[in-house]
């Protein structure tokens, strides 16, 4: 069962999200919060595994909460955003956030962005890409593409373009045929050969080619 927090200033959003949420047999609702400070109070006491988070909520914003969360290791957080919010959107890219979902979503496309994240996968609605795509700065930015990926073998590279198409270490394993301790390694060695942080910014840099 995948426990769900939901965090958002708009009561009627919340309720909105928890019909979503509560209509699956493999989620629930843990709890929710008005703000970016409950949330992260709530995370503290029930440990949810994902958080779905409005991106701009009062006192705290989603941003904050979610990079106190990665922190804390305390649960994934799956932001919530809308187009008028690119500030926003580069700083939590910039901050490891791997789950990023349109607020005007289908339920369907919420509910699958809610299992991928709960099993490590990276979240990158297409049209939020598109809108941001030529504006993502992360570290190595002033390194073509070409030269930060032709240092990897071949499994390395594998490793990064399905880690961008938004799977999780172990169905990289089990798409490889390897193990999940193996991918994990290859993704420590490829961070380190590329110089970036962690695998968002190789998401990121990836579909920037």
């Amino acid at each position: 069962m995948i426990k769900v927090l939901i965090a958002d200033d708009d009561a009627i959003v919340r309720e909105g999200l928890k019909m979503i949420i509560a209509s699956q047999q493999d989620m629930s609702v843990s709890g929710e919060a008005a703000d970016g400070n409950g949330a992260l109070e709530l995370c503290r006491e029930i440990r949810p595994d994902v958080a779905l988070m409005d991106i701009r909520m009062p006192v705290c914003d989603g941003i904050t909460a979610a990079e106190a969360m990665l922190e804390e290791k305390l649960c994934i957080p799956l932001l919530l955003t809308t187009f008028d919010e690119e500030e926003f959107i580069l700083r939590a890219l910039k901050s490891g956030i791997s789950g990023y979902i349109l607020k005007n979503s289908p339920a369907e496309r919420i509910i699958n962005a809610v299992r991928t994240v709960s099993v490590g996968g990276t979240v990158f609605q297409q049209d939020i890409l598109d809108y941001i795509r030529g504006r993502i700065d992360v570290p190595n930015d002033t390194m073509e593409e070409k030269e930060i990926f032709g240092v990897l073998s071949p499994r390395e590279t594998d490793i990064v373009q399905l880690i961008a198409e938004g799977l999780s270490n172990q169905e990289i394993a089990d798409k490889l045929f390897i193990s999940n301790g193996t991918v994990r390694n290859h993704i420590s060695t490829i961070l380190e050969k590329t110089g970036l942080d962690h695998r968002t910014q190789l998401a990121v840099k990836w579909l920037k080619r």
